[in-house]
């Protein structure tokens, strides 16, 4: 047996099959090693690394040496090990019989040697192994069993395997409640374990569970962590998600954030040719084209989703078309085709409910039909034995008669009783439904109240916000202005002291007027009243505009303006864009000093118009860089003592969203700052 053994491992090394140094390693001591329990634990660790890389033709060669060494030597703990290994083998291999016969075989030895870790680990893969064939019940009955013992250990891994076996096992047989639970605690392992794949696939699953129980919220909240896990340069997860994700945010109706995502995962499923996720991208665009009355893109979008429906046999995809296909021919009064996408709907949904209770069916209860057969034979029996003794004795038979009688009654009764209970409970599950609808009218309410207040405390501090400015920044500089005016009236200064304070009463009108200015336009954009009126025009005349009407102030300065723009036509609103580069160049010229150098550009970028506004000033710290674009009142004086609104940038920032651009910055304190507007050069819907 030994030399048999030997010649093997020999004949295995001299063929090159050691792929690790882990194996190479133990194939190298169990060469050389006695037949005796070291050999077998050897040949143990040889086994389970081999099992780790997949190399199962290898596994089971040892399996089979290290089984027939451990029977001779009369180990037990290698022959259950052993056992329990081929079981693994074949369960991968999809051997469903070899592997239940191994698994339960290992069972049985690590009951005789008491292993209750063991036992907990064989319970497990038998329950993924029944699961796997669709006998979720029995299945889960192993798999709890195995948890109670993991648990009590606190082996994490262990604990991973059997929370994704019982979650898997309640999703397959859709106990919704069940599977997010064993999946919140699937992650919450991954997590601790620090396995990123497992984490995403998780929160990926999860996600679709609560879309299924139809809390949207929680859904878009899941899919949008997968997003932040995952690497950028995985375009197929992405690919994926994004889609769902467009689905999830289109129950909201917030199309803008669906029709990003959808646009986006159609983009990556495109490049990927992936057809799965092209048909989920497309039937939510035409989902969402549909509910904005763009019936025309719709229909091309739902007819491409149902050819590609068609050619990969994804009927829930298909289902969801048909669906669609009904509505768009309903609202553009094409009823014969409506009819036909109705029927093909209800005819997909009934197989796909016959498929899947097919897929899964309760065990049969043996104790139920073995008492059903008791309860024939008995009265079969007591039949025979009514017919013998009518024949001996009349006055038995009328006593068999009443007691048959007596017990008929007590059915009847019994019946009636039990159709009482059932009735009383489908009154209590009737009032129950009732209560959880006015439960969720409640909430709906609640929510809208809550909204409603959210609203009138916005419009409480803008009002108060606008009160603040004017009472503060607006009166400093009327003040001023009034003050100079009074002293000239009253005759208390000369000519030539008047002409001395001219610059400084015509800084404080520009104030002045710039705070108006920026103020209407912010109480506009924060009462929503702002509405943009896009058109396609030249960005260099703008710039021309603003260049001459802010001449005066660079010269005061000794402000150096170069200009680098170039002819270029953008689709946005005119008067907001000519108020976004007033402002930016009012803030270049502010915090600029004499000599510094102010540059204005433009260039095209991915189809996109992206104007530049920099400056060689004193550029802004990453702390203040933070406090930039957000809605509050943050501000700072300029080279030459200027006061501002703090309004500017925040009415900026709306200004170029409500035309669909962006807006950022790039600064080094002391060296400068680059104002970045990126805008359209056409309408997006086009």
């Amino acid at each position: 047996m030994k030399k048999l053994f030997s010649f093997i491992v020999f004949m295995l090394m001299l063929n090159g099959y050691s792929q690790t140094k882990e194996v190479d390693s133990l194939t190298i001591q169990l060469a050389f090693q006695n037949s005796d329990t070291t050999k077998i634990k050897t040949s143990l660790l040889l086994v389970k690394s081999l099992y780790n890389e997949k190399e199962f033709n290898k596994a089971l060669k040892y399996i089979s040496q290290t089984e027939k060494l451990s029977n001779k030597l009369n180990y037990q703990d290698g022959v259950a090990e052993m056992t329990f290994y081929k079981a693994l083998i074949y369960a991968y291999k999809d051997d469903y019989i070899n592997a239940r016969d191994n698994f339960l075989k290992a069972k049985e030895l690590f009951i005789i040697l008491n292993d209750t870790l063991n036992i907990a680990k064989v319970n497990n893969n038998i329950g993924l192994n029944e699961i796997k064939r669709g006998n979720y019940n029995k299945g889960l009955q192993y798999s709890l069993l195995a948890l109670k013992e993991f648990e009590k250990r606190n082996l994490k891994y262990e604990l991973r395997s059997a929370y994704e076996c019982l979650a898997k096992a309640y999703y397959s047989i859709n106990d919704i409640d069940k599977a997010i639970e064993y999946y919140s605690k699937t992650l919450e392992i991954e997590r601790q374990i620090n396995n990123g794949d497992g984490s995403i696939e998780a929160l990926k699953i999860l996600a679709e569970l609560y879309s299924i129980r139809k809390e949207h919220r929680k859904s878009i909240d899941y899919y949008e962590r997968v997003l932040r896990f995952i690497p950028i340069d995985s375009d197929s997860l992405r690919g994926e998600i994004l889609p769902k994700l467009g689905g999830e945010y289109l129950q909201f109706k917030d199309f803008d954030k669906s029709l990003e995502y959808l646009i986006e995962g159609l983009r990556l499923n495109r490049n990927l040719n992936n057809k799965h996720g092209i048909l989920v991208s497309l039937n939510n665009l035409g989902s969402l084209n549909l509910q904005r009355n763009f019936l025309k893109y719709a229909e091309i979008q739902l007819n491409e989703a149902r050819e590609i429906a068609s050619t990969i046999d994804d009927k829930e995809e298909q289902l969801k078309n048909f669906g669609l296909m009904k509505a768009l021919d309903s609202t553009n009064r094409r009823f014969d085709r409506a009819f036909v996408w109705q029927r093909e709907y209800y005819q997909l949904q009934s197989q796909i409910n016959n498929a899947s209770k097919k897929t899964y069916s309760e065990p049969e209860d043996t104790n139920l039909i073995d008492n059903v057969l008791t309860e024939e034979a008995i009265d079969n029996s007591l039949k025979s034995k009514q017919l013998t003794e009518s024949s001996n004795n009349q006055e038995e038979f009328d006593r068999l008669r009443i007691i048959f009688y007596a017990l008929l009654g007590a059915v009847a009764i019994l019946s009636t009783f039990l159709i009482l209970i059932y009735l009383k409970r489908n009154s209590r599950l009737k009032y129950t439904r009732e209560l959880e609808e006015k439960n969720k009218r409640i909430e709906i309410q609640n929510e809208a109240i809550l909204e409603q207040t959210k609203h009138l405390e916005d419009i409480n501090k803008v009002k108060d916000r606008l009160f603040s400015i004017v009472s503060h920044d607006l009166k400093d500089s009327l003040t001023s202005i009034k003050g100079f005016i009074d002293l000239l009236k009253d005759g208390s200064l000369t000519q030539e002291e008047f002409k001395t304070l001219i610059p400084e009463l015509s800084e404080n009108a520009n104030n002045a007027s710039l705070l108006l200015f920026n103020l209407l336009n912010w109480s506009k954009s924060q009462m929503q009243s702002l509405e943009p009126s896009p058109s396609l025009f030249d960005l260099q005349e703008v710039f021309e505009d603003k260049m001459n009407l802010l001449e005066q102030k660079l010269e005061k300065k000794g402000i150096i303006l170069r200009d680098k723009t170039l002819r270029d036509f953008v689709y946005a609103d005119k008067s907001m864009v000519e108020i976004i580069i007033q402002n930016l160049l009012t803030n270049a010229i502010k915090f600029s000093k004499e000599g510094d150098t102010i540059t204005i550009a433009n260039h095209i970028s991915n189809g996109k118009s992206i104007i530049s506004i920099s400056d060689t000033g004193v550029g802004i710290s990453k702390e203040n860089q933070e406090k930039l674009f957000k809605n509050t009142s943050f501000t700072t004086i300029g080279t030459k003592n200027e006061k501002g609104t703090g309004l500017g940038l925040t009415i900026c920032k709306e200004l170029v969203e409500l035309n669909l651009g962006k807006i950022w910055v790039e600064s080094d304190l002391n060296v400068g700052t680059t104002f970045y507007v990126e805008l359209p050069k056409s309408n997006p819907q086009n």
